[in-house]
């Protein structure tokens, strides 16, 4: 089970608020913070598509980027003896750690 909600391409955490009896949702893979809630999985969904939509329109109307922009590069925090097996491997099939780094990350999300 996961706590994903998905829409044209957007993907909505969801989570449950007991105290006030609500589903709680934030869009995720964007510049601002977009919530969303309802009391229903119904009232939740069209929620969600509410936003998106309505976010999709401001951006437009605004002429900024629909979706959070990424650099290409982040930094990983490892243990030594694994950065030295990735390393390793790399080097035994040819490949920079870089290069190695991004084809098994590729494999992972089936780019």
């Amino acid at each position: 089970m996961n706590n994903i909600i998905t829409y044209k391409d957007f993907i909505g955490s969801v989570n449950f608020s007991a105290e006030d009896n609500v589903f709680v949702g934030k869009v995720e893979d964007v510049n601002d913070l977009i919530t969303f809630e309802g009391k229903s999985v119904d009232e939740l969904t069209n929620a969600f598509h509410y936003v998106v939509d309505e976010h999709i329109k401001d951006c437009e109307r605004e002429n900024i980027p629909v979706k959070k922009s990424y650099k290409g590069s982040f930094n990983v925090r490892l243990t030594p003896e694994l950065h030295r097996k990735i390393a390793l491997t790399a080097r035994s099939q040819g490949q920079s750690l870089n290069k190695f780094i991004n084809k098994t990350l590729s494999k992972a999300v089936a780019i």
